[in-house]
C-alpha cells in the first residue's frame, strides 16, 4: 500500500474501508449466484467489484478488471469464467447501496451488546455504521462556532460541534491552517465538556493523544499537562497544538508510572476495544475477536485508582472509553465507586446543552451510541462518568 501514488492509495483504501462496512451483505448478495464460496482470494475480488458496482461504477470496467486479477491468480484463474457470470448478474439486477441491508456485527460483538440493550438497539446501531462516518470539527473558540458554520456550509449539533456530511479533504477546508478548529467526533468532544475545565485549572490529560481533549482542555484556559506513552503521538499532539496556536505541556510515559499529584481535575480516556468507532474503522470486528477484552479491563481498572490518587482533594476525573461493551464502561463506573469509599459521580455534570437525561445511566454515567441521533448522521460509542474523590 505505502508504494502506491497518493491518489491510487486513497482509492483503494476507500475500497477496502466501503466493502469491509458491507461485507455481510455483499456475501449474501453474491450467495446468491454462488454455487459455493470460492477461495478467499476469488472471493475478495468478487466483495470489491460487487461493491464497485453497487457504488455505481461502469460495469464493464468493473467486471474486466476483476476477471483480469483472478485470471493472473496462478491457483485460482480457471475461477474467471464464474466470477464473469457472477459478475454480470450483479450488474443486471439493478442494485445499489442504498438496497442492501446493514451487516450484522460479528457475534463476538453482537451477542454481550444484545444481552445489554436489546436487539433492536443494535440493529439501529448497525444501520448507523452502515454508513461513512460524518466529518465533525471542535471550533477552538466557540463563539465562531456559527460563522464557522457559514463558511464551511457545516450543520451545529446540539452540543455545538460542526458536521459536514459531503465527502471533503480536512486539510483543504478554510481554518486548517490556521487552527480554527480540528477534526473531533461529536462523541469524543463531549468527555471534555463533561469534566467542565475552568480558567488556571491544573488538569491532567491521561493517554492523551491525538491531542484532540488536550486542545480543548487548552481553549478552556486550564494549564494542560498531556502525557501519552508513545513519543511519535506526543510529537503528533504539540504539532497538533502549534497549529492551533494553544499551549500545553507534553510529557511521553507510562501512566501507570507517572507519579505528580495535586491535580484540580484529570481526564482519563482509557485504553479499551475502539468498538464505538466501527463505523470510522469498519475493518474493526473483523481483525479482533474480542481475546483482547479481559486485559483492557484490568487495565482500565489499574488506570481508574492510580488517576485517583493523583487526584486533590475534592478533584474530579472524567473517566471515558470508545466503547459499545458496558464493562469497559458502566460496570467499570460501578466497581470504581464500590473500590474507594466517598467516590462519587458527578450527576450534575451531564446536565449540559445537548445532553438528552434518558443517555444518563443507572450508576451516573453516560452512554452514547452510534444509534443516538440518527437522523442527524449517528455518533460514535462512547461511554462517559465525572468521578469526584471525596474532600
Amino acid at each position: 500500500m505505502a508504494r502506491l501514488d497518493p491518489p491510487v492509495r486513497a482509492r483503494a483504501q476507500r475500497l477496502t474501508t466501503e466493502t469491509l462496512r458491507h461485507l455481510g451483505a455483499l456475501d449474501a448478495l453474491l450467495g446468491q449466484h454462488l454455487a459455493h464460496m470460492p477461495p478467499l482470494p476469488v472471493l475478495n475480488v468478487l466483495r470489491i467489484a460487487a461493491y464497485e458496482l453497487l457504488a455505481g461504477e461502469a460495469a464493464h470496467g468493473v467486471v474486466n478488471s476483476a476477471v483480469t486479477q483472478i485470471a493472473a491468480m496462478p491457483r485460482h484463474n480457471r475461477a474467471k469464467g464464474m466470477a464473469n457470470a457472477v459478475l454480470r448478474k450483479v450488474a443486471g439486477a439493478g442494485m445499489s447501496l442504498a438496497d442492501l441491508p446493514a451487516s450484522r456485527i460479528p457475534e463476538w460483538l453482537r451477542d454481550p451488546l444484545v444481552m445489554a440493550w436489546g436487539d433492536e438497539i443494535v440493529a439501529a446501531c448497525e444501520a448507523v455504521q452502515s454508513r461513512p462516518a460524518p466529518l465533525d470539527l471542535t471550533p477552538r473558540e466557540p463563539s465562531t462556532t456559527k460563522t464557522l458554520a457559514e463558511t464551511l456550509n457545516a450543520t451545529v449539533l446540539p452540543t455545538g460541534t460542526l458536521r459536514i456530511a459531503d465527502n471533503v479533504q480536512v486539510t483543504a477546508l478554510p481554518g486548517y491552517e490556521t487552527g480554527e478548529w480540528w477534526a473531533q467526533d461529536a462523541a469524543a468532544a463531549i468527555p471534555v465538556r463533561v469534566l467542565n475545565p475552568q480558567q488556571g485549572e491544573k488538569v491532567l490529560d491521561l493517554c492523551a493523544a491525538p491531542g484532540g481533549k488536550t486542545m480543548q482542555l487548552a481553549a478552556a484556559g486550564a494549564r494542560v499537562t498531556a502525557l501519552d506513552i508513545s513519543a511519535p503521538r506526543s510529537e503528533r499532539i504539540a504539532a497538533n497544538l502549534a497549529r492551533t496556536g494553544l499551549s500545553a505541556r507534553t510529557v511521553t510515559g507510562d501512566a501507570l508510572e507517572f507519579t505528580e499529584t495535586g491535580w484540580d481535575a484529570i481526564l482519563l480516556d482509557a485504553p479499551c476495544s475502539a468498538t464505538g468507532t466501527l463505523r470510522r474503522h469498519p475493518d474493526l470486528p473483523h481483525a479482533r475477536d474480542g481475546s483482547e477484552i479481559g486485559a483492557l479491563i484490568a487495565l482500565q481498572s489499574r488506570m481508574i485508582d492510580h488517576a485517583l490518587s493523583l487526584l486533590k482533594p475534592g478533584g474530579r476525573l472524567v473517566y471515558c472509553t470508545c466503547s459499545l461493551i458496558p464493562d469497559e464502561g458502566e460496570v467499570q463506573a460501578e466497581e470504581a465507586i464500590a473500590r474507594h469509599p466517598g467516590l462519587t459521580a458527578d450527576r450534575a455534570a451531564l446536565d449540559l446543552p445537548g445532553l438528552d437525561p434518558d443517555w444518563i445511566t443507572e450508576e451516573g454515567g453516560l452512554r452514547l451510541r452510534p444509534d443516538l441521533w440518527s437522523d442527524l448522521g449517528g455518533m460514535d460509542g462512547f461511554y462517559v462518568v465525572a468521578l469526584r474523590r471525596p474532600r
